[in-house]
């Protein structure tokens, strides 16, 4: 009986200090995910210090064919620029994000435009009566911009916020994908590549 006692204590401690090793042990994990949790904002921030706020992200899909009109009126699609690299970016004349990147827009394009590179500028869903001519020379833009009121280009992409850019090679895949303004840094580092492939 007695031995019965001292085997039962002795199971008990040995019980006993496995979960005590199995605690420390899940505890030890548990410290650790939370520092690396901890790490990667830190992580995103420093990218977007040195990017600016909008990072792009590299897809690899077709890319829809859209056909609109352009500010004359005259018929234009996605496909009257094969073989350059094209930028898509869907905006609203309403939309404080947009405005504030079309400044950098307009000054890549300048810079890149002659490598075969253009900027596709479509207003998505005019919001009242607002005329994007004048927006167009207000901002002095000089790249092509199509009013879309009926959303064709948006649903074709799937906008879902604005401003939303998407950039199509020049085998027509599109291959990066932002949603936010974008910075001149971030274009240069994601864009600019795909320009020399």
């Amino acid at each position: 009986m007695a031995s019965n006692r001292r085997l039962a204590s002795q199971k008990a401690k040995s019980i006993g200090s496995q979960g005590i090793l199995m605690l420390l042990v899940g505890l030890g994990l548990i410290l650790v995910a939370f520092a690396g949790f901890l790490a990667i904002p830190k992580a995103a921030a420093d990218v977007r210090a040195s990017e600016g706020l909008v990072v792009p992200v590299p897809v690899n899909y077709p890319a829809p064919e859209v056909a609109l009109n352009d500010l004359d009126g005259n018929p234009v699609a996605l496909s009257d620029y094969d073989g350059q690299v094209i930028l898509y970016n869907a905006w609203a004349t309403w939309c404080p994000p947009c405005k504030a990147e079309m400044p950098t827009l307009q000054a890549y394009y300048e810079k890149r435009k002659d490598q075969g590179f253009v900027i596709i500028a479509i207003e998505d869903g005019l919001q009242g009566n607002v005329d994007v001519a004048s927006f167009v020379a207000e901002y002095g833009l000089t790249f092509p911009v199509w009013p879309d009121p009926a959303y064709v280009a948006s649903k074709a992409f799937g906008v879902t916020g604005l401003p939303t850019s998407f950039v199509i090679d020049r085998e027509g895949m599109v291959r990066l994908t932002w949603s936010g303004e974008i910075s001149m840094t971030a274009l240069e580092k994601y864009v600019t590549p795909l320009l020399t492939e």
